[in-house]
């Protein structure tokens, strides 16, 4: 979606030139890191009135939707002779997602589908991950060249405002 984990994913991917220990470690990090916060989704649904979730979720994807415009700042990664492709994937991204779009979206989620369906919310925004950052760790560089960054953040924030209007309209 344009925001800072795939620019983790593209930076990860020029370093180190292994798309497979760096899919891996991004799968790895996003399961532990919207594990974790499809639980605290879950846990704030049994304390949070129903139309307040509801209203609450509008109101995150409509300030993503605006989020995602802002450029997110490139920080270096850096990394000693002796740890692994995936052992930085991993660290890197579960740090990168604390507080991210995804992470919050996850705990929205969580919070809207309750502990019942925790694991299908941790599958499915973990498979959005993957689809989102794989092309960028398998094609990045190409990518770059042919579609500017600030198109994906438009299409993205789009794709919020709907997913905002959806969650509205919604009975």
């Amino acid at each position: 979606m344009g925001d800072k984990t795939q620019l983790l994913a593209l930076l990860l991917a020029l370093k180190f030139r292994k798309p497979i220990p760096i899919l891996a470690g991004i799968f790895i990090a996003t399961v532990l890191n919207h594990a974790l916060a499809a639980w605290v989704g879950a846990l704030a649904s049994s304390f949070v009135a129903p139309e307040v979730l509801k209203w609450s979720m509008v109101a995150v994807f409509v300030f993503f939707a605006i989020w995602i415009l802002v450029p997110d700042k490139e920080g270096e990664i850096k990394e000693s002779s002796s740890t692994s492709a995936f052992v930085t994937t991993v660290i890197s991204f579960f740090l990168a997602e604390m507080g991210d779009k995804t992470q919050l979206a996850t705990v929205a989620l969580g919070a809207q589908y309750g502990a019942q369906y925790s694991a299908a919310v941790v599958f499915g925004t973990t498979i959005g991950m993957m689809l989102a950052n794989a092309p960028v760790v398998i094609f990045g560089e190409r990518f770059l060249k042919v579609i500017p960054l600030k198109w994906v953040r438009i299409v993205s924030s789009v794709l919020f405002l709907i997913f905002a209007i959806v969650i509205a309209l919604k009975g």
